[in-house]
């Protein structure tokens, strides 16, 4: 029986790698609306406002924002389920531990897994912190711009946002990398360029997410 795209080790990690293109694309998109919130509330609300009006009245509303979001599920569970069984796969190939443990991948190699699930959980909180309010005690719908500064006014708020864009930003340097090679691009005269390339994106979107809780706590967006 042939098997499929799906099936493959190959095919897997190409999933993998085109997953992870999107999801980074909507991340730098993200921090870039995230960093408005230092125009005012006026101009971080209408942006929000905006996001859910994208294509009317040919779209209804929100209906752009539902097809990104619907996206993106489909790139963070195709992520996951590939990583989960790509890892099941290597452990079944190497049943024992080597006798020699020497660390030889980088330390984002190393936290691959785990930066993932601190990302998979650090997605729920966030969703139910500035999108429902469910966890969000002073939430007020239509208030993006308070939402964010009210979140960004507590301990915890600030503490697990931080913690969750280091992960991430381990997460892109060394995804970026694996992408680049797993789609080809990667050669003896780019790599050097790549590497460079995953280390820039992991340090923008990490300093430009981490802006806004930094802000909130400095006062300078209040």
């Amino acid at each position: 029986m042939t098997r499929t795209l799906w099936d493959s080790t190959v095919g897997k990690k190409t999933v993998m790698a085109v997953s992870g293109l999107i999801m980074l694309s909507y991340l730098v998109v993200h921090m870039m609306g995230n960093l408005k919130i230092f125009f005012g509330a006026g101009q971080f609300d209408s942006y929000a406002h905006w996001l859910r009006t994208i294509g009317e009245p040919f779209l209804h509303y929100e209906w752009a924002l539902w097809l990104i979001r619907v996206v993106l599920v489909a790139a963070v569970v195709g992520h996951a389920v590939c990583a989960y069984q790509l890892s099941r796969r290597d452990l079944r190939a190497r049943p024992t531990g080597y006798v020699h443990k020497r660390a030889r991948a980088s330390y984002a190699t190393r936290t691959m897994r785990w930066g993932g699930i601190i990302l998979a959980l650090f997605i729920v909180w966030h969703i139910l912190d500035l999108t429902t309010g469910t966890v969000h005690s002073g939430f007020r719908p239509g208030h993006p711009y308070q939402n964010v500064v009210d979140t960004f006014s507590t301990w915890y708020g600030n503490t697990i946002y931080i913690v969750a864009m280091a992960a991430l930003a381990l997460h892109v340097r060394h995804g970026f990398w694996s992408a680049a090679q797993t789609l080809g691009v990667g050669n003896a005269t780019r790599d050097r360029v790549l590497k460079t390339l995953a280390n820039l994106l992991a340090l923008l979107l990490f300093a430009g997410f981490v802006a806004v809780p930094v802000a909130v706590m400095t006062e300078v967006v209040s």
